[in-house]
């Protein structure tokens, strides 16, 4: 995804740096370095401030950025004589995203990519922003002369200048690790949480809150958690309303399956065309939750979809699962993903793209910039009775219709595509395969979370056997971050539940080990973003709320507990409790910013099941998986062994379980089991007299 070499320009430094956000920048005339050593050096031997910009490969205003100012010869004499100019891919390093994150929303009281900010040599901020024009106008400063008047305030205001460094980051500081007042976690805090979900939500047209809309999916599945625990039904209908707008909107990919990443609008019509792995992996968990709720196959549709279309566009030949798709093609935003009404006459033909115009939306006028945004506005019933078409046969011409449109579409010039292998990314992703595996009894997607977990657990560690963070061109780099290990153990903990696989299992208790010595913070509890021996900043981070991601220590929380009570594993469990206290008055004051420490909250308060399926080959234990599987159980562990297979000793919850001529069903908690059920019937028995307490 490197831009090819313009004529006579040189390389810049970025050229041998594996990320293709940074390659994207190796041919400007800016004079950039990586984060690192060299440049901080050159900054205080010749100096200069340092002018650090931050974004990612499928960031549509980074592009704009680069092309405008990155590319301007007057800008780039400019910063080369007067700054030492870092380029950083936060996808790459979020431990610097984040830091400088917090001083841009000090300054500006908001965020966003592409990232500006101007540090001195000690890599202390003292001004930034996010996107600049490349000259002033209607009342926006333009990039050159910021970068004129914050030359002329270094070299003319320095104690000034150094003064609102030192502020900044003594603010910062405040920032990174937050202290929470400890609080006591009950039903009642996930109660309150529901209220509160349902209370922000849009009971029109789905999701929280106005434009622009992000998916958030943490928050859905506290919801779903609050509608099996209370019997809210408000809350169920907030996710099938929610799930369902989504699915049916312009931010679902309606040909290839997958979502983009966020609506620009409140119904879900018009996306910033971008496709994220974390957003598809966070998603299908949702969705496949949904199915089990209501066993409406729409939802299970939406979730196989997306596994799809992320094994066929974003899967390596090694295995591993890419990080993003662009929003652009051949410059313009959404362009590989739009349609015109011709263009689906031409290929579809008069009668076929008259039917699938009707139902998709698309006009001669079109829905953005004359153009169409594939959605589906109206009920396919309504649709049917209007062109008088039996939904049956309507069905069989949308379906050849998107294979179609599909197939033309492939003959576009397609978006760029970031083929970094993000190691906690990965583990989302894991973890999505693994429960469509389990709920939608699909092999092929247990393979493809098999394949992708032994590539990071083979290619992305060191020699210590510590996880790396990222992978490119054959090079895995930069240390693991506490959310990487967090995702890779909780993926695990899927995947063993999955395919039964132990050495998936005894790899997340080795991570989990890790992360405890080198992530945990021993005085006040939770996990510092960075480990005890990574690179010194000028801050050590706490990554507490939710963002586009689960917070670190909300889904090491997550992952600790259930890979404790799968283990039975006791030192694990408390210290996922320990988390969940040290963030106690989050959850309880914020628990928008908290989903994902919620869901552990509901784990761990319970009533949680150890489920253990024990097959003797006579064809009973796929029966009892289906009544496992078919259910929504949020709060249990699963494991299926088969019978006289030896038993390791990460897995005492088998102890005496495992000798038996016939297939059986336990249903226990903290290792106390009911009688065993050698039918299915009985087992859907014991799980509805569960469900029911």
């Amino acid at each position: 995804m490197s831009h090819s070499r313009p004529t006579g320009r040189p390389a810049n430094r970025l050229a041998g740096e594996t990320s293709p956000y940074l390659q994207q920048h190796a041919y400007n005339p800016v004079d950039w370095f990586p984060w690192g050593e060299e440049a901080f050096e050159k900054a205080k031997r010749e100096d200069k401030p340092i002018f650090l910009s931050v974004g990612y490969s499928a960031c549509h205003w980074c592009h704009v950025m680069e092309r405008e100012s990155f590319e301007n010869e007057e800008i780039a004499r400019f910063l080369n004589e007067h700054y030492v100019s870092i380029k950083v891919d936060r996808e790459e390093r979020p431990d610097v995203d984040q830091i400088y994150m917090s001083a841009v929303q000090l300054i500006t009281r908001r965020g966003g990519w592409p990232m500006s900010v101007f540090l001195t040599p000690e890599s202390k901020p003292f001004y930034g922003g996010t996107y600049w024009p490349p000259r002033s106008s209607m009342g926006m400063p333009g990039f050159l002369d910021i970068l004129k008047k914050l030359q002329n305030y270094w070299s003319s205001k320095r104690d000034e200048v150094e003064t609102s460094a030192d502020q900044l980051v003594e603010a910062i500081h405040g920032l990174a690790a937050p202290l929470f007042e400890e609080v006591d976690l009950s039903e009642e805090t996930l109660r309150q949480a529901t209220r509160d979900l349902i209370q922000s939500a849009d009971r029109i047209q789905g999701g929280f809150g106005s434009a622009p809309k992000f998916p958030h999916p943490m928050d859905l599945r506290v919801l779903l958690r609050g509608w099996d625990r209370f019997g809210d039904e408000d809350a169920l209908n907030v996710v099938r309303l929610t799930l369902t707008k989504m699915a049916r909107g312009g931010i679902y990919d309606h040909l290839g399956g997958g979502f983009h990443r966020y609506s620009t609008d409140a119904r879900w019509l018009v996306p910033h065309f971008e496709k994220m792995l974390y957003d598809n992996a966070l998603l299908v968990p949702a969705y496949l939750e949904m199915f089990q709720c209501t066993q409406e196959t729409f939802f299970a549709q939406v979730a196989r979809e997306t596994l799809d279309y992320v094994l066929r566009e974003m899967t390596s030949p090694e295995g591993g699962f890419y990080s993003t798709q662009d929003a652009d093609s051949e410059g313009v935003e959404g362009k590989f993903f739009v349609w015109t009404e011709a263009e689906t006459r031409a290929i579809l033909g008069p009668d076929d793209a008259a039917v699938f115009n009707a139902c998709y939306d698309v006009s001669a006028r079109g829905n953005w910039e004359e153009h169409s945004i594939l959605n589906l506005p109206r009920p396919q019933s309504d649709v049917a009775k209007s062109l008088q078409l039996e939904p049956v046969e309507l069905e069989r011409i949308l379906s050849r219709s998107r294979q179609k449109l599909l197939a033309a579409r492939s003959r576009r010039i397609a978006p760029g595509r970031d083929e970094k292998v993000l190691s906690g990314w990965n583990g989302m992703m894991i973890s999505a395969f693994a429960q469509g595996a389990s709920i939608l009894n699909q092999p092929q997607y247990l393979e493809a979370a098999q394949r992708a977990a032994d590539f990071v657990l083979s290619q992305m560690k060191n020699d210590p056997g510590e996880l790396l963070h990222s992978y490119k061109d054959g090079r895995a780099r930069f240390q693991g971050y506490v959310d990487d290990y967090a995702c890779m153990i909780d993926g695990l903990v899927d995947l063993f539940q999955a395919g039964s696989d132990p050495q998936f299992l005894e790899a997340a208790i080795e991570l989990s080990e890790d992360a405890i010595r080198r992530f945990q913070d021993d005085e006040i509890g939770g996990f510092f973003y960075t480990a005890n021996d990574h690179e010194e900043l000028i801050t050590r981070t706490k990554d507490s709320q939710d963002n586009a991601i689960p917070s670190g220590n909300g889904m090491m929380a997550t992952a600790l507990a259930r890979l404790g009570r799968i283990t039975g594993r006791g030192d694990l469990e408390e210290a996922a409790r320990k988390t969940l206290a040290a963030l106690s008055g989050l959850l309880a004051e914020h628990p928008r910013a908290s989903g994902q420490a919620l869901l552990a909250l509901d784990f761990l308060l319970g009533p949680t099941s150890e489920v253990v399926i024990v097959d003797a080959g006579d064809g009973k234990a796929a029966a009892f998986q289906n009544e496992v599987w078919k259910r929504f159980l949020p709060r249990k562990v699963v494991v299926s062994w088969s019978a006289n297979r030896p038993v390791p000793p990460v897995l005492e919850l088998l102890e005496g379980k495992t000798q038996t001529p016939r297939s059986r069903f336990y249903l226990c908690e903290r290792g106390a089991c009911q009688s065993p059920c050698e039918s299915p019937s009985e087992a859907a028995s014991q799980i509805d007299a569960l469900r029911r307490t």
